[in-house]
């Protein structure tokens, strides 16, 4: 192979250059390191607030996770990258009881305030874990207003008027959106709809957000839009943020904490800077 079609790395350079998923997950698994719980920790600031403890997961009586373990303090970010198929989308779905665990648990908190949500059903880990999904693309209702869209993220709200004075007060936050609270929202741009996506999630004030591919679909000056809004709610209103993301780069340089998976484990995992720096991340998921 000549230099001109040397592959370069995951989602990275032309057609010619681009590794198959396959070939990633083999060399992933080539790089990947021996991860103990006390690294994981130390990362989370020895004080976690989102714990996954040995986790066997999946959909039907596939096991997609095997012993997955995860640390995430309180108002930290962790994003987390890896070939698709590694078990990225599955571990949020996981924490939101979108599929089946095996076994294995999921905590909240730390000492005597510790909650264990595994068994809990969606709603409940909204209402009483306050973990909040930011789906991919595409989960506004285009044919409502962005108002009547706000509305329905507070579902969980015991009278509509606590929903409506909850949507306020993300209008006052976000005026762009508050600018058009009468617009159907299919007609908004792709950044927009996007932080209706984000906007609709804060109604019922979540302390953990579950966010997946932010990215996705978005013009470039959009992605910074959307991570400067992810940026505020983590530094500014404490949020905890999990995140997957396939532009590794963007969400390595957003995260505190970063994890490579592979075939449903943590292949490698760091600092967003150290997996940054890392030549082998960089060579398989950053583009050379």
């Amino acid at each position: 192979m000549n230099d001109n079609n040397k592959a370069s790395g995951y989602h990275g350079g032309g057609i010619d250059s681009v590794i198959s998923v396959d070939e990633v997950t083999r060399q992933a698994a080539a790089i990947a390191e021996d991860i103990s719980l006390e690294q994981l920790d130390e990362l989370a600031g020895n004080a976690p607030h989102v714990s996954i403890n040995n986790l066997v997961a999946g959909y039907g009586q596939m096991e997609i996770l095997h012993n997955f373990n995860l640390r995430v303090g309180k108002a930290q970010s962790l994003c987390l990258i890896g070939p698709n198929g590694a078990g990225k989308s599955t571990i949020l779905h996981a924490i939101f009881g979108f599929n089946r665990i095996f076994s294995g648990s999921i905590e909240i908190g730390t000492g005597d305030d510790k909650l264990d949500v595994t068994d809990l059903t969606p709603s409940q880990k909204l209402s009483q874990a306050g973990i909040a999904y930011i789906l991919q693309d595409k989960s506004i209702f285009p044919g409502m207003t962005v108002e009547e869209n706000l509305w329905m993220g507070g579902f969980l709200k015991d009278k509509p008027q606590e929903a409506k004075a909850a949507a306020e007060k993300v209008f006052d936050k976000y005026t762009r959106l508050a600018d058009r609270r009468k617009h159907k929202a299919g007609v908004l741009s792709g950044g927009e709809r996007r932080l209706l996506e984000i906007s609709r999630a804060l109604v019922m004030n979540p302390e953990i957000l579950l966010v997946d591919e932010p990215s996705i679909g978005l013009e470039p000056r959009f992605i910074d839009m959307v991570f400067e809004i992810l940026d505020d709610l983590q530094n500014k209103e404490k949020k905890t943020i999990i995140m997957v993301e396939q532009n590794a780069k963007k969400g390595l340089e957003f995260a505190d904490i970063g994890y490579v998976l592979v075939s449903g484990q943590v292949a490698i995992a760091g600092t967003g800077d150290e997996l940054l720096a890392n030549p082998k991340v960089g060579e398989l998921f950053l583009g050379g």
